[in-house]
């Protein structure tokens, strides 16, 4: 294989030549062997430097502060790789030290000898265009970096989101399908008063939606940047009137409209949204963790448990037990829910770790908000798909339980008053008599037509009110 010597000030170092990313980014590569997922894993991080790459490059050449020929260069080059070119050419692990330098880098090397390549030279020779000077001109990685992340953020969650909203009509389509089948509701895991399957369904749905639109207005903190604050806030090397051009042309390439922090200071050391969106991943984790207990709880048996849903029978579920299956969507909703829990407190520890004009621990926010929004998209996505479009209720069965139940006698409270209907219910409780045979056979408190109709499946699940 081909190589070429690049050089730093701490030295030289040697590369395939094959290779779009130079000196600074190999040495990033040998310093941070950590999660072992490079940046190419998250192609919208790629995609969003590319755009930030170009924004920058259009606003110092209408400033007229970096030759036209080279910008132009740059802007063929973040084109490709918004395109989605060069991805394997992003080699640096998510979590390095250097507040995102080797990151920074890495895009500045790779667009650097794309451009090269395109003015007729050779990889390397950088005196042409280089990666500091051209492709990073006026920048620095404490303002390119959480511009970068941010937009990358936005145009992930775009299809989290999309994946909440398709979960939740799933829901609602199950809601409407079983909005006839009549269940025992409970509380504290004993029998409570009855409701429709269709209700259980649609309140899952509700919740979803509800987790859709705590994002939306989080996201909307994102779009706030820094860029062309450059290292401090301070817009040091940065053109007169760069940072304004340069998140004109960023709102103008990638279709999102951003704004330009009020304190660029301020902005270059805050983390504040990261944790604000962390804390949204969470929620919607504690919820869809509490939905999946009762997918599992509803699912149980088939003939020794709760019995009321069947799940999608995916797989086998035991090496031992011939015939068992598993809720192993479920299961697995669960296990990503409580990996994207621990990572908020990932989140809070790194943005609560900025010390003076820069948080050093924006990469490991970069790794933990990643993984949770893309884990907990492909869950969602199993979860509809593999199981909440295929479940059946087991309608017959929740139907006995139901009128079964001693749970039921709460409906007569207002009429019979509390202290009749506990006497009735422990009297069940006691004999295993059903409550309609102690109410309307041997009390004679209802007639059978007045039980007919308190008992009916319309007043079971919407209760009339009667004294």
């Amino acid at each position: 294989m081909s190589t070429r010597i690049e050089k730093d000030f701490l030295g030289e170092k040697e590369l395939p030549d094959t290779a779009y990313y130079g000196v600074q980014t190999q040495r990033g590569k040998e310093n941070f062997h950590i999660t072992g997922i490079p940046m190419s894993n998250e192609p919208y991080f790629v995609k969003a430097f590319g755009y930030v790459k170009k924004a920058a490059a259009l606003a110092n050449r209408d400033l007229g502060v970096l030759d036209v020929k080279i910008a132009d260069a740059i802007v063929i080059a973040c084109d490709r790789l918004i395109a989605g070119e060069m991805r394997d050419q992003f080699v640096t692990d998510f979590i390095q030290g250097g507040a995102g330098t080797s990151t920074n880098m890495n895009a500045n090397e790779v667009i650097a000898n794309m451009a090269l390549e395109h003015l007729g030279h050779k990889k390397g020779e950088y005196q042409y265009c280089n990666p500091n000077d051209h492709v990073n001109f006026g920048q620095s990685t404490n303002d390119v970096y959480p511009t970068a992340f941010r937009l990358a953020l936005i145009l992930r969650l775009n299809s989290y989101m999309d994946a909440l909203a398709q979960l939740q009509e799933a829901f609602f389509a199950k809601g409407r399908e079983f909005q006839n089948v009549l269940k025992m509701g409970r509380t504290h895991l004993q029998d409570a008063v009855p409701m429709s399957l269709g209700q259980e369904f649609h309140g899952w749905g509700t919740t979803m939606g509800e987790e859709v639109q705590r994002i939306a207005e989080v996201r909307q903190f994102l779009h706030e940047v820094n860029l062309g604050a450059t290292a401090i806030g301070t817009m040091v090397t940065a053109a007169p009137g760069y940072p304004e051009l340069a998140i004109k042309h960023l709102s103008e390439v990638s279709g999102c409209t951003f704004i330009l922090a009020g304190d660029l200071v301020e902005a270059t050391s805050d983390t504040g949204a990261y944790v604000l969106l962390s804390g949204v991943l969470k929620r919607t984790s504690s919820k869809l963790t509490k939905i999946c207990n009762d997918l599992r709880l509803l699912s149980s048996g088939p003939r020794c448990g709760f019995n009321e849903i069947n799940l999608p029978q995916m797989q086998p579920g035991s090496s031992l037990m011939p015939g068992k299956v598993n809720p192993v969507i479920p299961e697995v909703v669960n296990q990503t829910s409580f990996l994207v829990i621990g990572l908020d407190l990932t989140v809070t520890l790194a943005a609560s770790a900025g010390q003076l004009q820069l948080n050093v621990m924006e990469p490991v926010i970069t790794f933990a908000l990643f993984t949770s929004i893309s884990t907990m998209e492909n869950a969602v996505n199993s979860l509809n798909v593999n199981c909440i479009q295929g479940i059946t209720a087991n309608v017959e069965h929740m139907h006995s339980r139901v009128l079964n139940s001693l749970g039921i006698i709460t409906v007569l409270k207002p009429s019979l008053g509390y202290k009749l209907c506990a006497e009735i219910a422990r009297e069940g409780t006691k004999t295993g008599k059903s409550l309609h045979d102690i109410v309307v056979l041997e009390r004679k408190l209802l007639t059978q037509e007045h039980w007919n109709e308190v008992f009916s499946f319309e007043n079971l699940i919407s209760p009339k009110f009667e004294q």
